[in-house]
């Protein structure tokens, strides 16, 4: 991609997460003050962009790339987690897909 959407409104927050939590990974609620990984079909809050001794720093708007899973179309789509990375969904949060290629997907959480 000769663009770059990086750095577009970036909001990191810290959460107290389990440790399957690992940087890139999608990840949602389990608690108060608390994220777990989002397994597939999972509504996501953002992506792991951190990770240290049960801590992880989440970034919860901005834009991300992730993996994809099917069909991801340009435009607002529903987003999901799947086993590894996004995919779309039928239900949830209404996200901006600004690039997609065969393996990735570009989007403003």
């Amino acid at each position: 991609m000769n663009i770059s959407f990086a750095g577009y409104k970036e909001n990191v927050l810290t959460f107290e997460c389990t440790n399957t939590v690992k940087k890139g990974d999608l990840v949602k609620m389990s608690a108060s003050g608390k994220v777990t990984k989002a397994a597939a079909n999972d509504g996501f809050i953002g992506v792991c962009v951190g990770e240290n001794d049960g801590y992880a720093a989440v970034q919860l708007d901005g834009y991300v790339e992730a993996a994809k899973s099917g069909t991801v179309n340009v435009g607002y789509n529903k987003l999901a987690a799947a086993s590894s990375g996004v995919k779309t969904a039928e239900s949830g949060i209404d996200r901006l897909v600004v690039y997609t290629d065969d393996s990735t997907v570009g989007f403003i959480l």
